[in-house]
């Protein structure tokens, strides 16, 4: 069984999608979620995916159409892409599947891109393994109307019967990746936005999962970035 999640929906029109590197921020060590937070000022900030102990970052990253990270990983084939480049008919985010998709390198569609596995895809397979191992997790999920749905585990789970359960309890949802598991598993979200939601849902155990009350955190090289393009209300909290 998979305990319930928190899921924040965005809507790519009204929200900008920024990938944050800490060397080129200017910063000597990697910030942890909270002090990405209050350093950037975003609604939200959840980790951009897996890395060294090094800091190195694992697979594509590009933040502002400049690449970050290293070369393409070859069997992680989850890749989250927003703010298009040059088609602008195109969605302004999206969960991209290496196994169907392209993603040309010389010519970048998309200007903010995190490389990661692939959890669930648009045909309903689970694409990891049943190891059993748990642990909490951040997974991104793009829904057929082409709003994101970012979901913070409250309890450790495992990977596969998170995908399981994300198949059989939301048809909606065209693909899911997963950014990263344990320790780097890290949302935080701005004052302002927690307390917004706090009027709204009440009080909540899941709460503190969104200003980081629950863990141990560790630096982060890199994050993604959620923002309003215009003067807009907050994104949407929900316990699902």
């Amino acid at each position: 069984d998979v305990a319930p999640l928190v899921a924040i929906e965005i809507d790519p029109d009204r929200y900008r999608i920024t990938v944050q590197h800490y060397q080129k921020d200017g910063l000597t060590e990697p910030p942890d979620i909270r002090e990405w937070q209050e350093q950037t000022g975003h609604d939200l900030v959840f980790n951009a995916g897996l890395f060294r102990e090094n800091y190195a970052y694992l697979g594509l990253l590009y933040g502002n159409g400049r690449s970050l990270g290293s070369k393409r990983h070859t069997t992680w084939l989850g890749l989250f892409a927003a703010e298009p480049a040059a088609d602008l008919s195109s969605r302004r985010a999206r969960v991209m599947d290496l196994t169907y998709d392209t993603f040309d390198e010389q010519h970048i569609p998309y200007r903010e891109v995190a490389q990661s596995l692939m959890l669930l895809d648009r045909t309903g397979k689970v694409r990891v393994r049943q190891t059993g191992k748990r642990a909490h997790q951040t997974l991104v999920a793009e829904q057929g109307d082409g709003h994101l749905l970012v979901l913070k585990t409250t309890e450790a789970a495992s990977l596969y019967a998170l995908g399981e359960c994300l198949r059989d309890t939301f048809p909606s949802l065209r693909q899911v990746m997963a950014m990263d598991g344990g320790s780097s598993s890290d949302v935080s979200v701005s004052p302002s936005l927690r307390e917004a939601t706090s009027k709204m849902a009440g009080a909540h155990s899941w709460i503190p999962l969104l200003e980081g009350g629950l863990t141990t955190h560790i630096g982060l090289p890199a994050v993604i970035g959620i923002s309003p393009r215009r003067d807009q209300a907050g994104a949407k909290t929900a316990n699902k």
